[in-house]
Protein backbone atom coordinates (compact mmCIF):
# COMPACT_ATOMS: atom_id res chain seq x y z
CA UNK A 1 0.00 0.00 0.00
CA UNK A 2 2.83 2.34 0.86
CA UNK A 3 4.49 1.43 -2.44
CA UNK A 4 1.29 2.28 -4.31
CA UNK A 5 1.13 5.67 -2.59
CA UNK A 6 4.75 6.38 -3.55
CA UNK A 7 4.05 5.55 -7.19
CA UNK A 8 0.95 7.78 -7.10
CA UNK A 9 2.99 10.64 -5.62
CA UNK A 10 5.66 10.23 -8.30
CA UNK A 11 3.00 10.13 -11.02
CA UNK A 12 1.31 13.26 -9.69
CA UNK A 13 4.68 15.05 -9.51
CA UNK A 14 5.50 13.99 -13.06
CA UNK A 15 2.21 15.42 -14.31
CA UNK A 16 2.93 18.85 -12.83
CA UNK A 17 6.71 19.02 -13.13
CA UNK A 18 7.21 16.89 -16.24
CA UNK A 19 6.21 19.43 -18.94
CA UNK A 20 8.31 22.19 -17.38
CA UNK A 21 11.27 19.83 -16.95
CA UNK A 22 10.97 18.69 -20.57
CA UNK A 23 10.90 22.25 -21.89
CA UNK A 24 13.85 23.20 -19.65
CA UNK A 25 15.83 20.21 -20.92
CA UNK A 26 15.11 20.98 -24.59
CA UNK A 27 15.78 24.73 -24.33
CA UNK A 28 18.62 24.84 -21.78
CA UNK A 29 20.25 21.50 -20.97
CA UNK A 30 20.48 20.00 -24.47
CA UNK A 31 21.92 23.17 -26.10
CA UNK A 32 24.34 23.55 -23.18
CA UNK A 33 25.67 20.00 -23.57
CA UNK A 34 25.86 20.41 -27.34
CA UNK A 35 27.83 23.65 -27.00
CA UNK A 36 30.36 21.88 -24.78
CA UNK A 37 30.73 19.18 -27.45
CA UNK A 38 31.08 21.71 -30.29
CA UNK A 39 33.72 23.60 -28.30
CA UNK A 40 36.08 20.68 -28.97
CA UNK A 41 35.44 20.75 -32.71
CA UNK A 42 36.11 22.82 -35.80
CA UNK A 43 32.74 23.55 -37.37
CA UNK A 44 31.25 26.37 -39.38
CA UNK A 45 27.73 25.77 -38.06
CA UNK A 46 26.32 24.85 -41.49
CA UNK A 47 28.07 21.87 -43.06
CA UNK A 48 27.92 18.29 -41.85
CA UNK A 49 31.72 18.17 -41.63
CA UNK A 50 32.48 18.43 -37.90
CA UNK A 51 36.16 17.93 -37.12
CA UNK A 52 37.26 16.96 -33.60
CA UNK A 53 40.26 19.08 -32.57
CA UNK A 54 40.33 18.62 -28.78
CA UNK A 55 41.54 21.60 -26.75
CA UNK A 56 42.78 23.60 -29.76
CA UNK A 57 39.95 26.16 -29.50
CA UNK A 58 40.67 26.79 -25.81
CA UNK A 59 44.39 27.15 -26.55
CA UNK A 60 43.59 29.69 -29.26
CA UNK A 61 41.31 31.66 -26.95
CA UNK A 62 43.78 31.90 -24.07
CA UNK A 63 46.98 32.45 -26.05
CA UNK A 64 46.22 33.94 -29.47
CA UNK A 65 42.81 35.62 -29.51
CA UNK A 66 43.63 39.18 -28.44
CA UNK A 67 40.15 40.40 -29.38
CA UNK A 68 38.54 38.00 -26.90
CA UNK A 69 40.95 38.96 -24.12
CA UNK A 70 40.27 42.65 -24.82
CA UNK A 71 36.49 42.06 -24.79
CA UNK A 72 36.87 40.15 -21.51
CA UNK A 73 38.77 43.07 -19.95
CA UNK A 74 36.20 45.55 -21.29
CA UNK A 75 33.31 43.46 -19.93
CA UNK A 76 34.98 43.21 -16.51
CA UNK A 77 35.42 47.01 -16.34
CA UNK A 78 31.89 47.59 -17.56
CA UNK A 79 30.49 45.11 -15.03
CA UNK A 80 32.30 46.76 -12.13
CA UNK A 81 31.10 50.26 -13.04
CA UNK A 82 27.58 49.20 -13.96
CA UNK A 83 27.00 47.02 -10.88
CA UNK A 84 28.20 49.65 -8.42
CA UNK A 85 26.30 52.55 -10.00
CA UNK A 86 23.09 50.61 -10.70
CA UNK A 87 22.87 49.31 -7.13
CA UNK A 88 23.79 52.68 -5.63
CA UNK A 89 21.16 54.52 -7.68
CA UNK A 90 18.53 51.82 -7.12
CA UNK A 91 19.10 51.91 -3.37
CA UNK A 92 19.00 55.73 -3.21
CA UNK A 93 15.77 55.79 -5.21
CA UNK A 94 14.31 53.17 -2.86
CA UNK A 95 15.26 55.26 0.18
CA UNK A 96 13.67 58.32 -1.39
CA UNK A 97 10.47 56.56 -2.45
CA UNK A 98 9.85 54.90 0.91
CA UNK A 99 9.40 58.35 2.43
CA UNK A 100 5.98 59.93 2.89
CA UNK A 101 5.72 61.50 -0.58
CA UNK A 102 2.35 62.10 -2.22
CA UNK A 103 3.68 61.23 -5.68
CA UNK A 104 5.82 58.23 -4.69
CA UNK A 105 3.66 55.69 -6.54
CA UNK A 106 3.84 57.75 -9.73
CA UNK A 107 7.59 58.19 -9.31
CA UNK A 108 8.07 54.45 -8.75
CA UNK A 109 6.28 53.79 -12.03
CA UNK A 110 8.35 56.39 -13.88
CA UNK A 111 11.67 55.07 -12.60
CA UNK A 112 10.69 51.46 -13.37
CA UNK A 113 9.52 52.16 -16.93
CA UNK A 114 12.99 52.09 -18.61
CA UNK A 115 13.29 48.43 -17.60
CA UNK A 116 10.22 47.61 -19.70
CA UNK A 117 11.86 48.88 -22.90
CA UNK A 118 13.79 46.21 -24.82
CA UNK A 119 17.56 46.51 -25.04
CA UNK A 120 17.70 46.91 -28.83
CA UNK A 121 15.08 49.65 -28.89
CA UNK A 122 16.66 51.31 -25.88
CA UNK A 123 20.05 51.32 -27.60
CA UNK A 124 18.67 52.95 -30.74
CA UNK A 125 16.82 55.57 -28.68
CA UNK A 126 19.96 56.48 -26.73
CA UNK A 127 22.05 56.44 -29.91
CA UNK A 128 19.80 59.21 -31.21
CA UNK A 129 20.06 61.05 -27.87
CA UNK A 130 23.86 60.87 -27.77
CA UNK A 131 24.38 61.81 -31.43
CA UNK A 132 21.56 64.22 -32.20
CA UNK A 133 20.12 65.29 -28.85
CA UNK A 134 23.37 65.97 -26.98
CA UNK A 135 24.94 67.49 -30.10
CA UNK A 136 22.09 69.97 -30.50
CA UNK A 137 22.15 70.91 -26.80
CA UNK A 138 25.92 71.39 -27.00
CA UNK A 139 25.60 73.72 -29.98
CA UNK A 140 22.87 75.78 -28.33
CA UNK A 141 24.41 76.04 -24.87
CA UNK A 142 28.14 75.72 -25.56
CA UNK A 143 28.47 73.23 -22.68
CA UNK A 144 31.38 70.92 -23.46
CA UNK A 145 29.79 67.91 -21.77
CA UNK A 146 27.11 67.66 -24.46
CA UNK A 147 29.59 68.21 -27.29
CA UNK A 148 31.72 65.18 -26.43
CA UNK A 149 32.02 62.44 -29.10
CA UNK A 150 29.91 60.14 -26.98
CA UNK A 151 29.92 57.16 -29.33
CA UNK A 152 33.03 58.06 -31.32
CA UNK A 153 35.69 57.73 -28.62
CA UNK A 154 36.66 54.71 -26.51
CA UNK A 155 36.36 56.42 -23.12
CA UNK A 156 33.07 58.23 -23.77
CA UNK A 157 31.53 55.21 -25.53
CA UNK A 158 32.32 53.11 -22.45
CA UNK A 159 30.59 55.58 -20.15
CA UNK A 160 27.73 55.93 -22.63
CA UNK A 161 27.06 52.21 -22.27
CA UNK A 162 27.32 52.47 -18.49
CA UNK A 163 24.88 55.40 -18.38
CA UNK A 164 22.26 53.59 -20.44
CA UNK A 165 22.72 50.35 -18.49
CA UNK A 166 22.31 52.13 -15.15
CA UNK A 167 19.33 54.11 -16.43
CA UNK A 168 17.62 50.88 -17.51
CA UNK A 169 18.42 48.64 -14.52
CA UNK A 170 18.21 50.96 -11.52
CA UNK A 171 14.40 51.00 -11.53
CA UNK A 172 14.16 47.22 -11.32
CA UNK A 173 16.59 47.03 -8.39
CA UNK A 174 14.72 49.92 -6.78
CA UNK A 175 11.60 47.74 -6.53
CA UNK A 176 13.54 44.98 -4.77
CA UNK A 177 15.14 47.43 -2.34
CA UNK A 178 11.75 49.06 -1.64
CA UNK A 179 10.24 45.68 -0.75
CA UNK A 180 13.17 44.94 1.55
CA UNK A 181 13.10 48.36 3.24
CA UNK A 182 9.37 47.97 3.87
CA UNK A 183 10.09 44.78 5.84
CA UNK A 184 12.64 46.34 8.21
CA UNK A 185 11.08 46.05 11.70
CA UNK A 186 9.87 49.44 12.89
CA UNK A 187 10.43 48.63 16.55
CA UNK A 188 14.17 48.09 15.99
CA UNK A 189 14.44 51.43 14.18
CA UNK A 190 12.50 53.23 16.92
CA UNK A 191 14.63 51.65 19.64
CA UNK A 192 17.79 52.83 17.87
CA UNK A 193 16.38 56.36 17.57
CA UNK A 194 15.55 56.42 21.28
CA UNK A 195 19.14 55.38 21.98
CA UNK A 196 20.30 58.44 20.05
CA UNK A 197 21.24 57.00 16.64
CA UNK A 198 21.24 59.54 13.80
CA UNK A 199 20.13 58.83 10.22
CA UNK A 200 23.53 57.69 8.99
CA UNK A 201 23.95 55.36 11.96
CA UNK A 202 20.46 53.96 11.42
CA UNK A 203 21.26 53.36 7.76
CA UNK A 204 24.69 51.82 8.30
CA UNK A 205 24.09 49.77 11.45
CA UNK A 206 20.39 48.90 11.34
CA UNK A 207 18.84 49.22 7.89
CA UNK A 208 21.67 48.05 5.66
CA UNK A 209 22.48 44.84 7.60
CA UNK A 210 18.79 43.90 7.67
CA UNK A 211 18.36 44.27 3.89
CA UNK A 212 21.45 42.21 2.99
CA UNK A 213 19.28 39.46 1.42
CA UNK A 214 18.05 42.08 -1.05
CA UNK A 215 21.63 43.23 -1.65
CA UNK A 216 22.60 39.62 -2.42
CA UNK A 217 19.81 39.32 -4.98
CA UNK A 218 20.44 42.72 -6.55
CA UNK A 219 24.18 42.15 -6.87
CA UNK A 220 23.56 38.74 -8.43
CA UNK A 221 21.09 40.16 -10.96
CA UNK A 222 23.17 43.21 -11.88
CA UNK A 223 26.37 41.15 -12.29
CA UNK A 224 24.63 38.68 -14.59
CA UNK A 225 23.01 41.51 -16.58
CA UNK A 226 26.30 43.31 -17.06
CA UNK A 227 28.29 40.23 -18.04
CA UNK A 228 25.63 39.10 -20.52
CA UNK A 229 25.15 42.54 -22.15
CA UNK A 230 24.55 42.01 -25.86
CA UNK A 231 21.52 43.79 -27.31
CA UNK A 232 22.45 47.17 -25.82
CA UNK A 233 26.04 46.77 -27.03
CA UNK A 234 24.88 45.75 -30.51
CA UNK A 235 22.42 48.61 -30.99
CA UNK A 236 24.34 51.43 -29.30
CA UNK A 237 27.99 51.05 -30.34
CA UNK A 238 28.22 47.76 -32.31
CA UNK A 239 31.45 47.18 -30.39
CA UNK A 240 33.06 50.33 -31.77
CA UNK A 241 34.95 52.43 -32.22
CA UNK A 242 37.41 49.85 -33.65
CA UNK A 243 36.26 47.08 -31.30
CA UNK A 244 37.07 49.06 -28.15
CA UNK A 245 33.61 48.53 -26.60
CA UNK A 246 32.99 44.95 -27.74
CA UNK A 247 31.52 42.83 -24.94
CA UNK A 248 32.19 39.11 -24.56
CA UNK A 249 28.67 38.24 -25.73
CA UNK A 250 29.08 40.34 -28.87
CA UNK A 251 32.53 38.85 -29.52
CA UNK A 252 31.08 35.33 -29.27
CA UNK A 253 28.25 36.29 -31.62
CA UNK A 254 30.67 37.72 -34.18
CA UNK A 255 32.82 34.59 -34.26
CA UNK A 256 30.00 32.05 -34.15
CA UNK A 257 27.46 33.61 -36.52
CA UNK A 258 29.26 36.29 -38.52
CA UNK A 259 32.60 34.53 -39.08
CA UNK A 260 31.05 31.02 -39.19
CA UNK A 261 33.36 29.62 -36.52
CA UNK A 262 30.78 27.95 -34.31
CA UNK A 263 33.32 25.64 -32.67
CA UNK A 264 35.46 28.56 -31.54
CA UNK A 265 32.38 30.52 -30.49
CA UNK A 266 31.15 27.56 -28.43
CA UNK A 267 34.51 27.33 -26.66
CA UNK A 268 34.33 31.03 -25.85
CA UNK A 269 30.81 30.60 -24.48
CA UNK A 270 32.00 27.79 -22.19
CA UNK A 271 34.87 29.95 -20.88
CA UNK A 272 32.39 32.81 -20.45
CA UNK A 273 29.98 30.57 -18.51
CA UNK A 274 32.73 29.38 -16.16
CA UNK A 275 33.92 32.95 -15.50
CA UNK A 276 30.41 34.26 -14.75
CA UNK A 277 29.62 31.24 -12.56
CA UNK A 278 32.79 31.75 -10.49
CA UNK A 279 32.14 35.48 -10.03
CA UNK A 280 28.51 34.99 -8.97
CA UNK A 281 29.35 32.11 -6.62
CA UNK A 282 32.00 34.24 -4.88
CA UNK A 283 29.61 37.21 -4.68
CA UNK A 284 26.72 35.19 -3.25
CA UNK A 285 29.01 33.45 -0.75
CA UNK A 286 30.42 36.74 0.53
CA UNK A 287 27.11 38.58 0.79
CA UNK A 288 25.29 35.61 2.32
CA UNK A 289 27.77 35.64 5.22
CA UNK A 290 26.84 39.27 5.96
CA UNK A 291 23.12 38.60 6.20
CA UNK A 292 21.54 38.94 9.63
CA UNK A 293 18.09 38.21 11.02
CA UNK A 294 15.93 40.73 12.82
Amino acid sequence: MRRGKTIADWSLGAVFVGPAALVFALIVLVPFVMSIYYSFTEWNGVSSDIKWIGLANYTTILTEDKAFLHSFAFTARFTLASVLLTNALGFLLALLLTQALKTRNVLRTIFFMPNVIGGLLLGFIWQFIFVKGFGTIGELTGIGFFSLPWLGDEATAFWGLVIVSVWQGAGYLMIIYIASLANVPKDIVEAARIDGANRLQLLGRITFPLIMPAVTVCLFLSISWAFKMFDLNMSLTKGGPFGSTESIALNIYQDAFRNNMLGLGSAKSVVFFIAVALVTIVQVTITKKREVEA
